[in-house]
């Protein structure tokens, strides 16, 4: 999907459904997360390395914007970028695919604290660096 460089897939589980086989609104908060996570590990080393380097990375705020419902067995594709990183705080925006057809989208802001006392504290200059070489624009080669 253009503008993002990393994706996973999620396939909807019977449990994420309601009696009539659509996902409950709040799965797509989930599988935001899941593609943050591995996002973070992909990049970054992980949300753990955060931790083990005394960091949280706490949610302060959720948007999702459903266009299409997603059913039980559905093999969906959840698209994520980190982008406005300043100072403590940054944002992830998403796009949830189903046979390429956005299905629903959305974005998580986030503050990273430090672990003990909660307070902000700016997100390290390593993990805006692999933040900035991970969604840097993937320019064609040319011919």
């Amino acid at each position: 999907m253009h503008g993002f460089s990393f994706s996973t897939d999620v396939k909807v589980r019977f449990a994420e459904t309601d009696a009539q086989g659509i996902a409950h609104n709040a799965n797509y908060l989930i599988w935001f997360e899941v593609a943050r996570v591995e996002y973070l590990e992909r990049y970054a080393g992980g949300y753990q390395r955060l931790r083990e380097l005394g960091l949280e990375a706490l949610v302060l705020e959720s948007h999702v914007r459903y266009v299409q419902p997603a059913r039980f067995d559905d093999r969906l594709v959840v698209h994520a970028r980190c982008v406005d990183v300043k100072g403590a705080r940054f944002r992830y925006e998403y796009a949830i695919e189903r046979e390429d057809v956005v299905i629903a989208d959305g974005w998580t802001g986030h503050a990273t604290v430090d672990g003990a006392t909660l307070r902000p504290t700016r997100v390290p200059t390593w993990l805006v660096e692999a933040i900035t070489s991970a969604d840097r624009p993937v320019t064609p080669p040319s011919s």
